[in-house]
């Protein structure tokens, strides 16, 4: 699909860059989506209140489509995921990492940078981000876009956890697969 066609009709966009586990991200035998991107998807309401603003919600991976929908259909998520795999999507928006295709950018940091502040981003690894447009008529405007700690408004588990007494009590690298706590938990 192209990017205008990702809208579905409406005037904005958010694309939410979900990371993907697979060999070349340096996950050996994985096919599924990261933890911690799961834990924001399961943030994502209905998409309706989006609608009736003109606003499109959509994930985007660097990942087989099958693949993606065998994990969306086990992780029960409505909301539209396309693959990115094969473009350069992802590499334009700073959310995946090839020095072949692009300079190593993240959040905002150069690979000098990157190398001393942040080692774990490297070429052929993903970042997740969050990159938004505005559509006037066939013109498309990339408006904004936020990585890493800039995504925890986004975590409604973490708005919720903030009004009780204890707070977040985990950092968001611990939240396993919603599947995978036990029936009553």
């Amino acid at each position: 699909m192209s990017l205008p066609a990702l809208f579905g009709g409406r005037r904005q966009l958010i694309t939410y860059h979900f990371m993907w586990r697979h060999g070349q991200s340096g996950f050996p035998g994985e096919d599924q989506g990261c933890p911690t991107c799961s834990f924001l998807a399961d943030s994502i309401g209905h998409p309706s209140h989006l609608h009736a603003c003109d606003t499109t919600l959509v994930l985007v991976s660097r990942a087989p489509i099958a693949s993606i929908e065998r994990f969306r259909k086990r992780m029960g998520w409505a909301v539209p995921w396309y693959s990115s795999s094969g473009s350069d999507f992802n590499y334009d928006f700073h959310a995946s990492f090839d020095e072949d295709k692009a300079p190593l950018e993240y959040n905002y940091k150069d690979k000098e940078t990157l190398q001393r502040e942040a080692p774990y981003i490297r070429s052929g690894t993903d970042g997740p981000g969050v990159s938004v447009f505005l559509r006037e008529g066939d013109r498309v405007f990339h408006t904004y876009s936020a990585y890493e700690r800039g995504l925890d408004s986004l975590l409604g588990t973490y708005r919720w956890l903030e009004l009780t007494p204890l707070g977040r009590q985990r950092h968001v690298i611990e939240f396993p697969y919603h599947d995978a706590y036990d029936a009553g938990s």
